[in-house]
């Protein structure tokens, strides 16, 4: 067990490694940089022409006229050694502050959606596979294909509509205005709760119809197995060999959707935030892509791709758990 712990950690590492090299390089990838950008909208501002010495002197602060893999390594290396993330140069503020700030919310989000995906989907999917081809089973087949089919924005304009119309309030953002700059307290807790089941329910809509669809397939597959007509012969009840044997080998495959559900509920997080006007990564992260802004957008994304491979590290420790066969792998 020992072995695959620190092998699944190893790999880990390289690949949030990887990542960020990649992540780094893509964001370089469109023409111009950052100084680039803000000229031409100084330009559309109605700004005379900029001296080039002064533009190249802006880049030579920054530090844009290296090369790509200069600045890279200069970026990890101060990461690494310093904790130093970089200075956001849009915003003007150090990129470590911006992501300290909005990562808990983040987490907060994603984790909570997580969550409800799991406790959702676990017992429909059971239930759909024991009432095969029964109207609870084919409602929880039309639910599903609906929540696969509706874009996130547009569920997310739907409860937004919902809320307004039947609460009187519509639930944008993550508290009310009164609670928004107030200290933590019991009143600013409930707020929030109730704040987070529009956003949790809409980027968890989709990850849940597609995890009961999972969970129906392979729990029907363990049902045909000569295991279960052996453990039926024997006297036990339906209930107890449903969740003692069968369930416990249909989560395998379910387990190990942590892992790729969660880049997903990230991805999902951004386009959700933007609508709901949410205070988490996803808007900052987009307006850094948009702008060029490099050290903050490269900041975020290494950030949430080492949450993600966590989440997979945790999803490959439940598996070997499970099942002790995997250990082997």
């Amino acid at each position: 067990m020992k072995k695959y712990l620190l092998r699944r950690a190893i790999y880990m590492l390289i690949t949030v490694w990887v990542i960020t090299i990649i992540s780094f390089m893509v964001i370089q990838l469109p023409p111009g940089d950052y100084v680039t950008n803000m000229v031409t909208e100084m330009m559309n501002q109605g700004s005379s022409e900029i001296d080039p010495a002064i533009i190249e002197q802006l880049r030579d602060q920054y530090g844009l006229n290296d090369p790509v893999y200069v600045q890279y390594f200069k970026w990890i290396r101060n990461i690494v050694l310093d904790g130093d993330f970089g200075y956001s140069l849009a915003l003007r503020r150090d990129a470590k502050e911006l992501i300290i700030e909005r990562l808990p919310m983040t987490f907060l989000v994603t984790s909570s959606t997580l969550i409800f995906v799991w406790v959702v989907a676990l017992p429909i999917g059971v239930f759909s596979a024991v009432k095969k081809y029964s109207i609870g089973d084919y409602i929880a087949t039309f639910v599903g294909f609906i929540g696969l089919a509706t874009p996130n924005f547009l569920f997310a304009l739907i409860l937004m509509y919902i809320s307004y119309k039947w609460g009187g309030n519509a639930l944008i953002g993550l508290f009310s205005p009164e609670y928004a700059t107030a200290p933590w307290s019991w009143g600013k807790f409930i707020d929030l709760l109730q704040h987070m089941i529009i956003p949790m329910i809409i980027i968890g809509t989709a990850f849940t119809a597609g995890l009961i669809r999972t969970m129906r397939a392979n729990l029907l597959d363990e049902l045909n197995r000569p295991y279960v007509d052996a453990a039926r012969a024997k006297g036990l009840s339906e209930t107890a060999l449903l969740w003692k044997y069968p369930v416990r080998y249909a989560l395998n495959p379910f387990i190990a959707t942590i892992g790729w559900s969660l880049p997903g509920l990230v991805a999902g997080e951004v386009i959700v935030s933007i609508v709901l006007n949410l205070p988490t990564s996803g808007p900052v992260l987009f307006t850094a892509l948009m702008e060029q802004d490099m050290y903050v957008a490269a900041g975020f994304i290494l950030v949430l791709s080492f949450l993600t491979v966590i989440g997979t590290f945790i999803s490959d420790v439940l598996l070997a758990i499970l099942d002790p066969r995997i250990r082997l792998a």
